[in-house]
């Protein structure tokens, strides 16, 4: 049945693509909430009331009060809310600012010098690579309303070329922030998600099998995943979604983002196979200034990933900035710590990978827990991580280069079940309405079902993916390339000369 409907959902975009050039010239439809209704009669201005009712919403990031298409009463305020919106472009900017440069020089310190171009071309590859995915039915199959592709699961059409999406607010998702910004915020998380696994397949996969599974893995993996998580009609959207089967809350992206490269880079890496050399010869960072410079640069814009999720300069953003802010401070001195007692000595690597942890397992929970909350979370995330990447991964045996699987993969895991149990209704009240019944009592069973489907989702779409692209690019490189290193090979540079 799964590859059934993988294989509808594909025939319908292919049909949906190759039709392009015949779409008409029709106006789109108007999706911002200061519409009026159709009427034969002008619109009426609003009362004074109602003109400061709005200031109030907007100021309050709430439902615009002046017009509404029962009274056909219009706006004065017409369009976005500038505080919010300016909030929201400066947020877009710190989430590409994590993938270029952070991710990319986090990761690209970490490998050996003869690889480091190589992570710095996947990086800037795939960001515009899904750049363009986004743009041709990405944003749509995720944030679209109407009729879901696969109810609950993958969405629509509509927005297709982001055809109709202008300055105007998407009323499911902001009352005061452009959609056309709030698309490009969302893109952002789109082109970080995939470009998490490339570290865990570091210095020993094609360059264009790499586009060619990101590109797969975007339809298969990221798109219905995110729909049900953050869609307004996701299936797993229990914050807006009335009739979602599971009520689960995902504030930035715990299962969206960290769970699902994280899931599908160990099973990736294991497709691939180990590096030749590893456990044999050391294959150490050739570069720890880089990699704190890129940790830097990510922590600085997680603000964006988390606080920006709020999509508005409000309570619920300064509440995240905080629980961020926290969590990732505790985090990045416990990991370290816990190497001092067990090894000996507190490395930059540690405080580095301590910092990445505390972001990824305070993303799902930001927004939704208090201070203390956040502690407990920077806690767990400088001792289960740590204790994953130290002994996990040589007791199993598998190749994740880089500690995709044990920061992500665990680490969003684990914030995405800390979560269910820390979030409180003081901090937010969108968990006042929907989620009523299960704060604080069953919430952590549908954080539960959210988890299991994400990994089943992330592992079965791997499998399914590597195989396809072994068998039409191959995955791996020559072991001369791999020896001599990528970047000459792959990309024509050198990193460093002399």
């Amino acid at each position: 049945m799964r590859n059934f409907l993988t294989t509808i959902y594909l025939a319908l975009l292919l049909g949906t693509l190759t039709s392009a050039s015949a779409q008409t010239n029709a106006a789109p439809a108007d999706t911002s909430t200061n519409a009026v209704a159709s009427t034969n009669a002008p619109a009426k201005d609003p009362t004074t009331e109602q003109r400061i009712a709005d200031l109030e919403a907007y100021v309050n990031n709430g439902m615009r009060a002046a017009d509404t298409a029962t009274n056909n009463v219009k706006s004065n305020i017409s369009g976005s809310g500038p505080g919010h919106n300016a909030w929201m472009m400066t947020s877009a900017a710190l989430v590409l600012f994590m993938t270029l440069p952070g991710l990319a020089l986090f990761y690209g310190g970490l490998v050996r010098r003869k690889n480091v171009l190589s992570v710095l071309a996947q990086c800037l590859g795939i960001t515009g690579l899904v750049a363009i995915l986004w743009w041709i039915c990405g944003y749509s199959l995720v944030f679209a309303d109407g009729d879901d592709l696969i109810k609950g699961i993958l969405g629509n059409l509509k927005f297709k070329f982001l055809n109709g999406v202008d300055s105007a607010p998407n009323g499911n998702y902001s009352y005061w922030v452009s959609q056309n910004v709030f698309s490009m915020y969302q893109m952002m998380f789109a082109i970080i998600t995939p470009a998490l696994i490339i570290g865990a397949i570091a210095e020993r996969m094609k360059f264009s099998a790499i586009l060619l599974f990101v590109t797969l893995w975007m339809f298969i993996v990221y798109f219905p995943l995110a729909h049900m998580i953050w869609g307004v009609n996701g299936a797993m959207n229990g914050v807006w979604n009335a009739a979602a089967p599971i009520k689960a809350i995902d504030f930035a992206g715990g299962t969206v983002v960290h769970m699902s490269s994280g899931w599908s880079a160990l099973v990736l890496c294991i497709i691939l196979g180990k590096r030749i050399g590893f456990g044999k010869e050391p294959m150490q960072p050739h570069s720890m200034v880089l990699c704190m410079v890129g940790t830097g640069m990510l922590w600085v814009g997680w603000y964006g990933f988390n606080a920006g999720s709020a999509v508005a300069a409000d309570g619920v953003a300064a509440n995240a900035f905080l629980t961020t802010t926290m969590a990732t401070a505790v985090a990045s001195f416990v990991w370290p710590v816990m190497e001092w007692i067990i090894k000996g000595k507190p490395s930059v690597l540690g405080f580095c990978s301590g910092a990445v942890a505390g972001l990824v397992v305070i993303t799902p929970a930001c927004g939704f827990v208090n201070i203390n909350g956040a502690v407990i979370i920077g806690i767990a995330a400088g001792i289960v991580p740590f204790l994953a990447c130290a002994y996990l991964k040589a007791k199993m045996g598998y190749d994740d280069a880089l500690d995709t699987f044990g920061v992500h993969a665990i680490g969003g895991t684990m914030g995405a079940l800390l979560t269910g149990f820390l979030a409180v209704k003081e901090v937010n009240s969108n968990l006042a309405t929907n989620l009523s019944d299960v704060v604080g009592k069953t919430l952590w069973i549908h954080q539960l079902k959210a988890m299991g489907i994400t990994i089943a989702l992330a592992v079965i779409g791997t499998v399914v993916i590597a195989m396809i692209v072994k068998a039409v690019t191959g995955l791996r490189v020559s072991e001369d390339i791999e020896t001599a290193g990528l970047d000459l090979a792959e990309h024509g540079e050198e990193g460093y000369h002399g």
